[in-house]
């Protein structure tokens, strides 16, 4: 099973979290919203990812470059 991540958004609303940073990566209890959302994924199965990229797309690029 495939999924796709919605990561393109300003994050507006979580200003001033998302003035440097993507919501993608913005931390929780020390882990982004990304690496919850990938851990829940793979919880369900689900091996691969397509993520919709847009705002500071080259930091979420690294992000999950590095995470292999």
């Amino acid at each position: 099973m495939k999924a796709m991540v919605l990561a393109a958004g300003l994050g507006t609303r979580l200003r001033p979290l998302t003035d440097d940073r993507p919501k993608a990566l913005v931390e929780v209890a020390g882990r982004t919203l990304l690496e919850i959302t990938l851990s829940r994924l793979r919880g369900f199965g689900i091996r691969e990812v397509m993520i919709n990229l847009h705002y500071f797309a080259d930091m979420v690029g690294e992000y999950v470059g590095g995470l292999g």
